[in-house]
């Protein structure tokens, strides 16, 4: 049975690597480890990614996704049949077509429409009726997803910065949001991936310092705080939490100066 990698699976369905580990992790795919732990999917795990993408797009709740996606594989041939497969939303049920033959795969008010053909021996999509969504689209949609669905809103605000790698409220929101589901290594990560667009951006260098408070990385939260006003000096929350970790750290003369930096600017 033919595979795929997780590069190839990024380049047919357009996916980052974010979005996809966001969806394995969420239990709508589980692909199989190749002998040196890389994931390999079956062609059966990129229909159900792309459906899976699809369906959490359209705010669908997670439960009926995964609900969904359970009927649609039990639909699926294990390889691309040679006719092709059609997978589209006809009034409230999954249709899928193959050659002259179709079927319904599941129940539920979902908004998609795409096909699955051969193309040299692999796997292509071709969109049918998905608008062109654009990145202050996705991330309207982040904003609206973060109380109900973190994952979703996650996945969305990735969606927003892979359109748009210089939008910098998407990276500040996405990093709020991966600190407070404890994941401030990630955090750091998306920060410094964020700073090579956007340099010069002062909230990014103070909540970079934030997340790597968060990991006891107190030398390098200060050199962020100091990155940070060095670009903006009249930032008094920054000058506050440099004086305190300098406090920490026992450095009582550069605690005082930013302490008083602070009130000055309080004032």
């Amino acid at each position: 049975m033919q595979t795929f990698t997780l590069s190839s699976i990024q380049s047919m369905l357009g996916l980052s690597r974010s979005v996809i580990s966001s969806l394995i992790a969420a239990g709508f795919v589980t692909p199989t480890r190749g002998k040196r732990r890389e994931y390999r999917f079956s062609f059966q795990d990129v229909v159900l990614l792309r459906t899976a993408y699809s369906l959490q797009a359209a705010n669908i709740p997670p439960r009926k996704i995964l609900r969904s996606l359970q009927r649609l594989k039990a639909t699926l041939p294990e390889e691309l049949p040679l006719s092709g497969l059609r997978i589209a939303a006809v009034g409230s049920e999954i249709a899928v077509r193959e050659g002259d033959k179709h079927w319904n795969a599941e129940s539920g008010q979902l908004l998609m429409d795409f096909e699955v053909k051969p193309a040299k021996g692999s796997v292509s999509f071709l969109s049918r009726s998905e608008p062109t969504v654009t990145a202050p689209e996705h991330f309207e949609r982040a904003l609206k997803l973060e109380a109900e669905d973190p994952s979703a809103a996650e996945a969305a605000y990735r969606d927003a910065i892979a359109l748009a790698p210089d939008y910098l409220d998407a990276y500040l929101n996405l990093g709020v949001l991966l600190c407070d589901a404890g994941r401030p290594a990630d955090a750091v990560a998306l920060y410094h991936g964020a700073l090579k667009q956007q340099p010069h951006a002062p909230l990014l260098h103070f909540n970079l310092a934030i997340a790597l408070e968060d990991l006891q990385r107190i030398d390098d939260a200060l050199a962020s705080y100091e990155a940070c006003l060095k670009i903006d000096g009249a930032m008094a929350d920054a000058h506050f939490n440099a004086a305190r970790l300098h406090e920490q750290l026992g450095h009582a003369t550069k605690a005082i100066r930013h302490y008083s930096a602070y009130r000055r600017l309080n004032k």
